[in-house]
């Protein structure tokens, strides 16, 4: 597996089979992209989230002309036959898969969701109740402090471009800032001006 991020883009569209809790829940982790919801019912959240709705039985030999302007097709019934018939009909006609009983292209991981970063977590189709879990333990470890870390490595990014010639230095620079037990006690002390002069100390006498 080859784990990726998508930016939302309005102009893909999401194809999903299923109008249930399962294909709500699939539909909420593509916000940003435009949704097709196609099934016979459609739960009343799934179709506020939805931009086009078609209510009605599908055939899963024939889904093409559900599939037009198709980026990624979810197979997200509560029928673990019907969603593999999808999934073969959808790889058929080139479009991406992710199915709610495995055997697609695209797996949804679980995500730790920050201001500034996000942790995705996956086991890559063995296990549904793990990453959920890990996803709890890593967001209860992800405290502010890595927040003003993250803050205090971009204004160093910005700072160090004149400072620094090379791009392998500046990386260097950076990790070693991060790495740093001191800098890292000025931030959870709140002291942010400290750590970032100290930071800008490093560079210094490492030269």
């Amino acid at each position: 597996m080859v784990p990726v991020f998508l930016a939302p883009d309005r102009d893909r569209m999401i194809v999903i089979f299923g109008g249930g809790p399962v294909a709500l829940r699939k539909a909420r982790q593509f916000t940003g992209f435009r949704l097709r919801v196609v099934a016979a019912e459609i739960d009343p959240e799934l179709q506020k989230l939805a931009d086009e709705t078609v209510t009605e039985h599908f055939d899963p030999a024939d889904l093409n002309p559900f599939l037009k302007e198709a980026f990624i097709a979810v197979a997200a019934t509560n029928s673990k036959e019907l969603n593999t018939a999808i999934a073969f009909a959808a790889k058929k006609a080139g479009v991406l898969v992710n199915s709610a009983h495995g055997g697609g292209d695209v797996l949804l991981p679980s995500v730790v969701r920050k201001d500034k970063y996000t942790v995705a977590v996956s086991s890559e189709g063995r296990a549904a109740a793990f990453p959920p879990f890990v996803a709890a333990q890593i967001n209860g470890f992800l405290d502010e402090d890595y927040d003003r870390m993250l803050d205090l490595i971009i204004a160093l990014r910005q700072e160090i471009r004149t400072r620094i010639a090379t791009q392998p230095e500046r990386a260097a620079f950076l990790d070693m800032v991060l790495h740093n037990d001191d800098v890292w006690n000025l931030l959870r002390s709140g002291n942010l001006d400290g750590a970032h002069a100290l930071a800008l100390k490093l560079h210094i006498s490492e030269n």
